[in-house]
């Protein structure tokens, strides 16, 4: 089994959309934790709503490949619209930030809330 930090991000109907994304999370993997979720400033496109960010630390018999694609499917089945900017508005964003205790995001090292939501869940044990 491997044991996996999921990042979690929202500006659009953030409460319900988390919400309704770990329902369907929970579907696809075993859910073992989730963070505090707090709000932040966007990145990039300052002028759309503050994010809702945190973390999702999930059990999952598959491989980083295979959960990537489950993730993008989510976001998908969620209406997340792939035509916008890079860093615009989002009904749901979902990275694998930690795999097996290792960092696999570099977006760890410089957003203070994803490596807070990460540290929170114990995330990381190799440097």
């Amino acid at each position: 089994m491997n044991t996996v930090i999921i990042g979690i991000g929202s500006n659009i109907n953030a409460d319900e959309n988390i919400t309704k994304m770990l329902e369907i999370l929970k579907t696809e993997v075993i859910v073992l934790q989730v963070s505090s979720m707090i709000k932040t400033k966007p990145i990039g496109i300052e002028d759309q709503p503050d994010y809702t960010n945190g973390a999702v630390k999930i059990s999952t018999d598959l491989d980083e490949p295979e959960l990537k694609k489950i993730l993008k499917q989510i976001e998908d089945r969620m209406g997340r619209d792939r035509t916008g900017p890079k860093f615009g508005p989002r009904c749901i964003d979902l990275d694998i930030a930690v795999w097996n205790g290792e960092v696999v995001d570099e977006d760890y090292y410089t957003r203070d809330f994803l490596r807070n939501s990460v540290q929170e869940l114990g995330g990381v044990t190799k440097v």
